[in-house]
């Protein structure tokens, strides 16, 4: 019996940076939730973000965000991972050096800090992500908590992520490739998947009883950490070979496909 649905957002349940949930999902968990049947939103984008995309059932659902290091259900933070704010320090220095178009945010639990005066980044943010953030001309001079750096580029940061910035990281910090414009740096034990299971530790359910589904690499620990673990069709190959399961893409509303099918 399934307890427990976790699902990675964009490019898996909609369009990469999109705002919108469509209505035929949101009656979906409605239908969920009246059955006792958990869904949780799982992103690497930050909770306001998530929270709008479900805005029509937000007080329904449970929120993994930003990659894992931060829970959140029912008004409430459960868990909240900061980075190392030596590492946070040393990764903005090496970011501030890189070229012009690439943009980067740091996120914390009030919301996000943002140095770049790239008015179309900021446009994406407030329209596309449906960010909440706040300019500065520091970001390390503000007193906040760290939970994630991310860095931005248009079209793709894959070849940068993976040549450079992984090898370089790794080690040290959580770092994934997280959408094809995103490389995301978190605590060293961050992981969408680690959140995944923090939560059925909660509310104590099993591997057995959950689904996840998602498309990027960051979304591998999700599929560990669920037995009815499926991959978009759109997904990457390290996904779909880490997935049981697998489903039609976003475009042909995959993730709701599979959840009817199984939940019959």
């Amino acid at each position: 019996m399934i307890k427990l649905i976790a699902s990675d957002i964009d490019g898996t349940l909609i369009e990469e940076s999109t705002p919108d949930l469509y209505p035929e999902m949101a009656e979906e968990i409605r239908s969920l939730a009246a059955r006792g049947v958990l869904f949780c939103a799982t992103s690497g984008r930050q909770l306001p973000s998530v929270k709008n995309v479900f805005r029509d059932v937000a007080d329904q659902i449970c929120y993994i965000v930003e990659n894992g290091a931060h829970i959140h259900y029912q008004g409430k933070d459960l868990s909240v991972t900061p980075m190392k704010r030596e590492y946070a320090q040393e990764i903005v220095g090496q970011l501030r050096t890189l070229d012009p178009g690439f943009d980067f945010v740091v996120s914390t639990p009030q919301g996000s800090l943002i140095e770049s005066k790239n008015q179309e980044f900021l446009d994406l943010m407030i329209h596309g992500y449906h960010n909440s953030f706040r300019q500065v001309e520091d970001v390390l001079k503000e007193e906040a908590v760290i939970l994630k750096i991310a860095l931005y580029h248009e079209g793709s940061i894959r070849e940068l992520g993976e040549r450079e910035l992984i090898p370089a990281w790794k080690d040290r910090v959580q770092v994934c490739v997280a959408g094809e414009e995103w490389v995301d740096f978190m605590d060293r034990s961050v992981d969408k998947g680690n959140g995944l299971a923090w939560i059925q530790s909660r509310f104590g359910i099993l591997p057995e009883e959950t689904m996840a589904f998602g498309d990027n690499t960051n979304d591998i620990g999700l599929m560990k950490a669920a037995y009815y673990s499926y991959a978009v069709e759109n997904a990457r190959p390290e996904v779909k070979e880490a997935a049981r399961f697998s489903c039609p893409s976003y475009e042909q509303k995959g993730v709701l496909q599979a959840i009817r099918e199984r939940m019959r």
